[in-house]
């Protein structure tokens, strides 16, 4: 990258953008007429973000690309526009402001002089008043017409001081714009040095690609459950954003999937050592997960089969038409998208998708009693989606949000759409026993549980009830089960159990499960709850 200043670039435009999830690729054009022979022809601004390996030139007409270098271009002032224009507000603010200094400065002089002649005249007059020489009235009038002066000075500085306040809430206003602005505020701007062989006198097309970082774009979802619960409406967005230093026009903007990196290698395998088993110190087994438990649900579920409001055709999104590549695909939105370099996300539609849902209910009592709806959904699309947050509804009812992982073409995946308070869960503890310590005897704790699934949806529910069994770390405490009814459909060794139910609308299911433990002689229990 040269530093040498070249004259100042040739008229440029964007007339393309590729996103990525850390950087873009911009294009610009620009036409230049040149006469027969060499010539270097700076293109530009370039951001200072840019990648300068990255920098590629072609185009049209009757010249060869000798090659191109990056150098800088130094200003005196930035040419951006919005920059122009805030700098010329701030300029304007800060000479008021310097007006206001000097109005407050002639005050000051002004009060201090009529404190003075007030000074010298009153002892004047007392002395003409003393040697009778004086008219009272006339001290009195001047009197008056110093003091109307001073009011009518304090009044203008009272003025001028409000004047400054809303003159430094404006600069400050336009300081804060130019702090995001700050990239765009420097002067100096760097520059492609084409160098180029005309063939003939005549015009040449030029195009100039480059990679910036600064930029980047990630996905958001809306998740929308129809009437029916049999098809789930995913709305795919992207969120495109960035700090290039360069604002992109609204032009053909596409966002790739591809992950741009600066070395690519086939990853080295590292020796695969076997050695001694040494125990590590026990852990505490980890809590059950409460399925669903990070998601913020703010609202109920609309009813089952409920009818939309007014039975007319459904709008119909515009999306992004994708080119599928080996390993990436690239999506350009149905709409030009402009995005400034100010940092802000600006949203374009990628894709919508209807996929048939398979629902049911999953409720783990111990430790929360709402019963989750969860949708079981393939990814019947080409798309493969990315991860992001999404927002949930139920027909046109927002319930929560969520996080979508990558999900690939054709594989199936499981999504928490909210607690549905139409299905009632409650856990009692039925059974409680103890057995008094003896001197050679092995006690004995025992629990029995119930717990009541309620359906007051008007279909039939699938429910998953998840609980557990406590597990001994300790030989001489051993847990037995008691009682199973009915007996749960998967049970893991860290005592989790798993029942699966068909709870028919209008109507109660239960599960009934209870345990021992049987403690040996002279150890204390630790662990046990109610």
């Amino acid at each position: 990258m040269s530093d040498v200043t070249p004259a100042a670039p040739a008229d440029s435009t964007i007339t393309g953008v590729i996103v990525y999830p850390d950087r873009a690729r911009v294009t610009r054009q620009a036409t230049v007429r040149l006469p027969a022979g060499d010539h270097t022809v700076p293109l530009g601004p370039l951001p200072a973000s840019v990648d300068a390996s990255s920098v590629r030139v072609g185009g049209r007409g009757a010249a060869t690309v000798l090659g191109v270098d990056v150098t800088t271009f130094y200003a005196a002032r930035s040419a951006d526009p919005e920059v122009v224009t805030l700098e010329e507000r701030r300029r304007a603010l800060e000479d008021a402001r310097r007006e206001l200094d000097d109005d407050d400065a002639i005050e000051q002089e002004r009060a201090e002089f009529l404190h003075e002649l007030g000074r010298r005249a009153g002892t004047s007059y007392a002395k003409a008043l003393a040697e009778g020489t004086a008219a009272p009235a006339a001290i009195a009038g001047f009197g008056d017409s110093l003091a109307e002066q001073l009011g009518a000075g304090k009044a203008r500085q009272r003025a001028a001081a409000q004047r400054r306040e809303r003159l430094e809430e404006e600069l400050a206003a336009v300081h804060r714009e130019l702090d995001v602005l700050h990239q765009k505020t420097a002067p100096d701007r760097l520059v492609a040095m084409v160098a180029l062989e005309m063939a003939h006198t005549g015009a040449v097309e030029l195009e100039l690609s480059y990679v910036t970082h600064g930029a980047s774009w990630e996905s958001s979802y809306d998740v929308r459950l129809d009437a029916d619960g049999d098809t789930l409406t995913l709305t795919w967005f992207g969120l495109v954003s960035q700090h290039t230093g360069e604002d992109w026009p609204e032009t053909d903007l596409r966002l790739s999937t591809a992950r741009p990196a600066s070395l690519v290698a086939v990853p080295d395998l590292d020796p695969w050592f076997l050695d001694r088993w040494r125990p590590a110190p026990p852990m505490p087994p980890a809590p059950m997960p409460v399925y669903g438990a990070s998601y913020d649900v703010t609202g109920p579920p609309m009813a089952a089969g409920a009818a939309p409001a007014m039975a007319r055709a459904k709008v119909v999104e515009a999306v992004a038409t994708v080119e599928q590549g080996p390993a990436a695909a690239t999506y350009r939105p149905a709409r030009p998208v402009a995005v400034p370099a100010d940092g802000t996300s600006h949203r374009a539609v990628v894709a919508s998708l209807e996929l048939p849902a398979r629902l049911d209910h999953v409720t783990a009592p111990v430790r929360d009693p709402g019963a989750y709806l969860r949708a079981t959904v393939t990814n019947a699309s080409e798309h493969t989606l990315l991860p992001g947050p999404a927002a949930v509804f139920h027909g046109g009812d927002f319930v929560g949000r969520t996080r979508l992982k990558p999900w690939a073409p054709g594989e199936e995946l499981e999504l928490a759409l909210g607690v549905d308070d139409r299905v009632r869960v409650e856990r009692e503890q039925t059974r409680r026993t103890a057995t008094k310590a003896a001197l050679s005897a092995t006690r004995r704790r025992e629990a029995e549980y119930t717990i009541t699934i309620g359906n007051h949806t008007p279909r039939a529910a699938q429910v998953t009830v998840l609980d557990q069994l406590p597990v001994s770390r300790d030989e001489a405490i051993a847990v037995r089960e008691t009682r199973f009814d009915p007996a749960p459909a998967e049970r893991t060794e860290m005592g989790e159990l798993t029942w699966r139910l068909q709870v028919p609308a209008g109507e109660t299911r239960t599960v009934v499960f209870g345990f021992r433990a049987e403690i040996g002689k002279g150890v204390e229990l630790d662990g046990w709850r109610e």
